[in-house]
């Protein structure tokens, strides 16, 4: 029987005409299968090779729910469902000392359902629901679960089609107990289950942090009976409902966990929560409000809430819902059907995983968003500074989530404390003339590692523009919001702290630089060892990128902190961006050709943070952009999943679409579970961030200067439209377009300011506003306009003239015929096409135009000095009639 993935929820809408029109559909998106998770009998505690947990049922198939505060996996299963419940404060020693999350608990229930038929499930990530769907003896059965923000509970409906035929136990259980009597360091786990009238309490402590820990269950069943059972020593407590029609579980969980600087900067773990109030009363008033409303206006409540984020941005490719299980749509997609509504669904799933594992009041999301089922989380589920925490946020501005960040602001908040102390430590231990005496005079720092109790500093595997790159976070959320609040009391006292400490780690050399020192790229090795040198190119360009950020911050504020001097000072002797023998973006300043030291696959690509998500390799330092493209091809398409979505960004920054696209695809086919989830393996969610972030760069730019709306489209996405994306500046964004070219934009000013816009032939489209009225604008080149606007202002562009694509030459080469001759050759083309050639010398983030306008195949010229020269780089472009060019082809010449 053909499968049809068909359930009804209160807000599915019908797919209009207007699809094949290429406008943004509010269509409905939804993961779903043709049979429940599969339940193999994975033993919880057993590891697979290298110490990393690892279960497929969990990983691969369970659908995944959350409100920031708790995290469930549902399996949808027919005899004894399986919904697995994380909370992002339960920790225990875990590894790295920083304490790592653990599973909260299991609820099971035994349904006892041996023949389902009609099965279906699936996830709405259009409403965040999942559901379950099935007949059983004639009775259709179903489930809903959702997981409100507004209410702080998990919500699971099960009705029967039939009066009097739902019957099941509810019957929770806490895992990874762990008697005090036979662990070490106090890492036990004690628990009871313990169930009275329609309510079911877990409660019990971890160890090593001193957490209390309770949940609890509010059971209501509608026409049947319900019993509270536990067993001799009152534990174990489960709920029985027999005979009845429907049925409503609420579930509410938390710890005695308060963010807050104690937690980072007592140093004995089991003194970390001291004095905070136990977790019972806090849970009881959850449920006893949430019991108040009826479902549906639980229901309600939640999908208010959830569409006021879900539905601000839609990407439409054409796509169809489709009519097959996901997982096998994805494994069509790994033989190459790349089908449109599978891209789609990826692209807000990514959203839909962000708004459901960090929101406002709750821990930021982590390695694995909000969701683990096991005792040792893989790498602790924590913070990890050197590129993952980042990633999971790159969405967040993008694609119209910025409220988001704010759980992350706030936990950064809470360990800065400690990493002003962390600060001080490492500038002690390493450039210890730099130390300030003022209070705060040596600012604030981070290393990779962090957790919701701990914090590391910067060293070993990854330098001190780890710093750097977290507070490029802080930037953009200035920077899209345009929000001067935040600016005032968030963003700029992150960025100014960091650069108290970052100008401090800078060491002066013979030459005049300024380079950090101790410094490594991020998980580099040598011989099996981490990697220290002098200034490599991550903490180098992470550094220049946050005194960068701190200069225009400080000018936007007219602070004049004495800081300021200095970072003005050095940003000039940084030389953060270098390249090597092979034309590529050196990863370290003893490097020559790509390679020669370090992985020459390696999954970090720490050498281009500076493409993305810095900024100082832009379209304005063109030559360096060419070295990126060389590094990014030596370093490979295929890696760990969060590291292709890493990739994916940085070709869509480069502005190579289908380069962009292969990556994206690669993300999909190799790295991808059944259920979406990204994989390293095992499950990290990084990647799914990051590959949502990915699409929406290659759809919209806008950190040049000025909006750039698809500026890497690749050729299989021919017709689409979006809208709701954000550029900086606080620009909502709407694209159409057919046959690879735009056909309309559409820009509202949510603050107001400077509008600039980038595209092709823009300066000959139409501009109107939303009541159709002309719109002036300024003309500064044929493909970019500028013009100011007012809060609330609409530009609607249309007409806008089509441009041609150039092909490039096939091929250049650069034979260095003596000491002051250099033949250039590019093969066989048409009398008459028109080039231009150019060349850029060592380090030059520019080219020099040698000569336009050439002809033929070959080209011959003097070059008095190439003798002298370390390196040069050849670059031609094809012209087309326009004078618009294409893509450049390279060649090199070394004289080292």
């Amino acid at each position: 029987m053909k499968f049809v993935c068909f359930f009804i929820l209160s807000t599915m809408l019908v797919l209009s005409v207007n699809a094949q029109k290429n406008q943004p559909q509010n269509k409905t998106y939804k993961l779903c299968y043709d049979a429940p998770a599969p339940n193999r009998g994975a033993d919880w505690t057993k590891v697979q090779a290298g110490g990393k947990p690892y279960d497929a049922d969990w990983e691969n198939w369970s659908l995944p729910i959350g409100n920031g505060r708790l995290g469930a996996s549902i399996f949808g299963r027919t005899d004894t469902e399986r919904i697995q419940i994380t909370e992002n404060t339960l920790a225990n020693k875990s590894l790295y000392k920083l304490g790592g999350l653990t599973n909260f608990a299991e609820i099971y229930l035994d349904i006892n359902h041996k023949n389902p038929t009609n099965y279906q499930r699936g996830l709405s990530i259009s409403d965040a629901i999942s559901f379950t769907k099935y007949k059983q003896d004639g009775v259709e059965y179903t489930r809903e679960c959702f997981a409100s923000y507004p209410d702080k509970v998990l919500v699971i409906k099960l009705k029967a089609s039939a009066k009097g035929k739902l019957s099941f136990a509810v019957r929770p259980v806490i895992p990874y107990l762990k008697n005090i009597d036979t662990t070490k360091d106090g890492d036990y786990r004690t628990g009871i289950v313990s169930a009275k009238g329609d309510l079911i309490t877990l409660s019990g402590k971890m160890g090593f942090y001193n957490i209390a820990y309770e949940g609890q269950l509010k059971v209501t069943n509608f026409g049947g009976t319900e019993k509270a059972i536990n067993d001799a020593n009152g534990c174990n407590g489960k709920i029985e409902i027999a005979n009845a029609d429907s049925a409503i579980i609420l579930v509410a969980v938390g710890t005695n966990y308060q963010l807050e600087s104690k937690v980072f900067t007592e140093l004995d773990p089991t003194k970390k929560l001291n004095g905070n109030p136990l977790p019972h009363e806090k849970i009881l008033n959850i449920i006893a409000a949430a019991s108040k409303k009826s479902y549906q206006q639980l229901l309600q409540t939640h999908l208010a809430d959830y569409h006021t984020f879900f539905k601000r941005a839609q990407f439409d490719l054409g796509g169809v819902e489709s009519t097959i299980p996901t997982d096998k749509l994805l494994a069509n997609y790994k033989t190459g059907n790349h089908n449109p509504y599978l891209e789609e669904l990826y692209f807000q799933f990514g959203r839909y995983l962000l708004i459901s594992s960090s929101r406002k009041g709750t821990m930021p999301a982590n390695l694995q968003g909000i969701w683990s089922q096991y005792d040792v989380s893989p790498w602790t589920s924590g913070y990890w500074h050197n590129v993952n925490v980042q990633m999971n946020y790159w969405p967040a501005f993008n694609t119209n989530l910025a409220e988001m960040f704010t759980a992350y602001v706030d936990y950064n908040k809470a360990f800065r404390e400690e990493a002003n102390k962390k600060a001080t430590e490492y500038l002690t231990a390493n450039n210890p003339t730099a130390l300030s005496t003022l209070a705060d005079g040596n600012g604030w720092t981070i290393g990779t590692g962090a957790s919701a109790y701990s914090i590391m500093g910067p060293g070993g595997h990854s330098g001190p523009g780890t710093g750097g790159f977290t507070t490029k976070l802080f930037w953009e959320q200035y920077d899209f919001t345009r929000d001067m609040n935040a600016l005032k009391i968030t963003d700029y006292p992150a960025i100014l702290g960091m650069g108290k400490f970052l100008s401090k780690v800078v060491k002066p050399t013979s030459d005049g630089l300024l380079l950090a020192n101790p410094s490594a790229s991020p998980e580099q090795k040598v011989n099996g060892k981490n990697y220290e040198t002098v200034g490599c190119a991550f903490d180098q360009e992470m550094i220049y990128e946050n005194h960068h950020d701190l200069l225009v911050m400080a000018k936007l504020l007219g602070d004049n902190d004495p800081i300021i001097k200095t970072v003005e000072s050095q940003i000039g002797k940084l030389d953060p961006v270098q390249v090597g023998w092979s034309g590529q973006i050196k990863e370290y300043r003893e490097e020559n050709k790509y390679g020669d030291i370090g992985e020459y696959k390696h999954r970090h690509i720490s050498n281009l943070v500076g493409l993305y998500p810095g900024t100082i390799i832009n379209s304005n330092t063109p030559a360096w952009i060419d070295a990126a493209k060389v590094t990014l091809t030596e370093r490979g398409d295929f890696s760990k999943g969060w590291a292709i979505a890493h990739r994916l960004n940085l070709w869509a920054r480069a502005k190579e679409g289908d380069r962009a696209y292969t990556l994206f695809t690669n993300l999909l086919s190799t790295c991808t579970k059944d259920n979406l989830w990204d994989t390293h393996p095992p499950f990290q969610i990084d990647g799914n961030f990051g590959g949502t972030a990915g699409i929406a760069e290659m759809l919209l730019q806008s950190h040049e200067g000025y909006i750039a709306p698809l500026p890497a489209l690749p050729t299989n996405w021919k017709a689409g439209s979006y809208k709701g994306l954000v550029a900086r500046g606080n620009f909502e964004v709407s694209a159409f377009w057919n046959n690879g070219q735009a056909t309309a934009f559409e820009i509202k000013a949510r603050v107001g300011g400077l509008c600039r816009i980038y595209y092709p032939n823009i300066s000959k489209a139409s501009f109107v506003n939303a009541a159709g009225t002309k719109l002036q604008f300024t003309k500064e080149s044929t493909d970019l306009i500028s013009m100011q606007t007012t809060k609330g202002a609409t530009i609607k562009i249309t007409s806008i003239p089509t441009f041609d694509n150039i092909t490039p030459p096939d091929t250049l080469i650069a034979k260095q015929m003596n000491d002051s001759t250099v033949e250039l050759s590019w093969g066989a083309v048409t009398k008459t096409a028109s080039f231009k050639i150019y060349k850029a010398v060592g380090n030059s983030p520019t080219y020099e135009l040698v000569i336009a306008g050439e002809k033929g195949d070959a080209y011959r010229f003097k070059a008095p000095n190439i003798a002298q020269v370390g390196r040069c780089t050849f670059k031609i472009t094809k012209v087309g009639k326009d004078g618009r060019e294409s893509v450049g082809r390279l060649a090199y010449i070394n004289n080292q």
